[in-house]
């Protein structure tokens, strides 16, 4: 049986003050929680998104209007490699037209699943501005797609996975593929 490496990128604690640290760069870059949104991308940028969303109310004392989308529908292989897609759902409490929004994932990595959340924001509205902010970027980009805001850069290969736990007692670790396997 084949073993897969891992590391640690971010301990538990670690991941916090990331996340302390990229609430704290919102606010100094667009103001206070009130002028814009949070809108994760389900499942690991809507579970960050609620976690900065504690990181704002408790550095500003404002809470952020959060929403999330689910973008299985607009994948670019939703009919080519998805046996049965899962579909969840979108939740974007507040009117999209003129809003600033602050996209939220956990990942960044080929760009697609940035790209499908766009489509699908535009298909509610047309915001004002859009921030692209990112726990992790692994690089590997295939979509002229970078993020404003990111927690931290992780140098991986394609064939890499890079694992978020927002558990009290996770964390971000890189597993490698084994040798010979891409």
């Amino acid at each position: 049986m084949e073993t897969v490496r891992s590391s640690e990128v971010l301990t538990a604690d670690e991941l916090q003050r990331a996340i302390r640290r990229l609430a704290l760069e919102l606010v100094e870059r667009l103001g206070t929680p009130d002028q814009f949104v949070l809108v994760g991308i389900v499942t690991g940028g809507e579970i960050l998104a609620g976690q900065l969303a504690d990181a704002l109310e408790a550095l500003e004392g404002t809470r952020p209007v959060v929403g999330h989308v689910d973008i299985t529908l607009y994948r670019d292989d939703l009919y080519t490699g998805l046996e049965k897609p899962v579909l969840g759902e979108t939740a974007l409490p507040f009117p999209v037209s003129g809003a600033g929004i602050v996209l939220v994932d956990d990942v960044l990595f080929t760009g697609r699943t940035v790209r499908a959340a766009f489509d699908e924001l535009w298909d509610y509205g047309r915001p004002a501005w859009i921030k692209l902010l990112v726990l992790v970027d692994r690089g590997h980009r295939e979509l002229p797609i970078a993020a404003d805001f990111v927690g931290r850069h992780v140098s991986t290969e394609r064939s890499d996975r890079v694992v978020v736990d927002f558990g009290a007692n996770g964390g971000v670790a890189l597993q490698q593929a084994p040798e010979g396997r891409t």
